[in-house]
Formats: C-alpha cells, sequence, structure tokens
C-alpha cells in the first residue's frame, strides 16, 4: 500500500539516497517531531498518544547512540548527552511533565542546527575542491 501513497514513496526514496550526515539530520527531525506530538498530547491528556511519541523519540535518541563512532573522542560526550536525553525522556513520560520535554527539545534542535551547519560547510568544501579539479 506504501507505493500507492505518493508521499509515502517520496520518504522512502529520500532516505535511501540520503548520505549518512542527511540521515543524522532527518534523525533529529523525527525526534523533535514525535517531542512535540508528545507536548500536544500532554496537553490534552491523551496519555497514550504521549507514551507512543515519547518512545518514539527514546528511540530516535538510542539509533543515535549506536551509530556513534566511539574511537573519537567528541563521541564519548556525545554518548553522555545523548544518554542523558535518554533519562529525561524517560522521566518526562512518568511525570508527565512537558518542561522535560522542552528541555530535551532544546537539546535536540542544537544538535540538529550545528550538524546542519557541519553539513553545509562540508558540501561547500566539497564543492571548492570540486571547483580546483
Amino acid at each position: 500500500m506504501a507505493l500507492n501513497n505518493p508521499y509515502q514513496s517520496y520518504q522512502q526514496s529520500s532516505v535511501n539516497t540520503a548520505s549518512p550526515g542527511e540521515l543524522t539530520l532527518m534523525l533529529y527531525n523525527g525526534c523533535l517531531k514525535f517531542i512535540n506530538l508528545a507536548k500536544n498530547a500532554m496537553a490534552q491528556k491523551d496519555i497514550e498518544t504521549k507514551n507512543t511519541n515519547i518512545i518514539k523519540a527514546q528511540k530516535i535518541v538510542q539509533e543515535l547512540m549506536v551509530t556513534l563512532n566511539m574511537d573519537l573522542e567528541v563521541s564519548q560526550n556525545m554518548m553522555s548527552l545523548y544518554d542523558y536525553m535518554n533519562r529525561r525522556l524517560i522521566e518526562a513520560n512518568i511525570k508527565n511533565e512537558v518542561a522535560i520535554l522542552e528541555e530535551v527539545e532544546g537539546l535536540v534542535t542544537e544538535f540538529r542546527d550545528t550538524w546542519k551547519q557541519v553539513i553545509q560547510v562540508n558540501r561547500q568544501k566539497q564543492f571548492a575542491e570540486g571547483g580546483r579539479v
């Protein structure tokens, strides 16, 4: 059925053709989406939807943890931050606190924005190197 839906086909194609950097960016954006859905569900007192979306955000954070290259020192610092975010998402779910979700949302937004800049710098660098050949 997914093939009958042009949007789903486009999404699948985007994931299949994305670079590793773009995939990471998609993960950050997905995490933010699920945090926002959980915040809206909290406001509407929809516990099931809140729980489902926080768990989806947690799974994304866990995926980000698994994909870290632990040979790099920066990855060890990122692992600590991802672990913190994961624990805070669990706490937000248990305590039903929007403020905790907003804290994690702020961290994910910073990571996403920084990652966007890294991708742009790399593209500019690749373009400049390609222009010299």
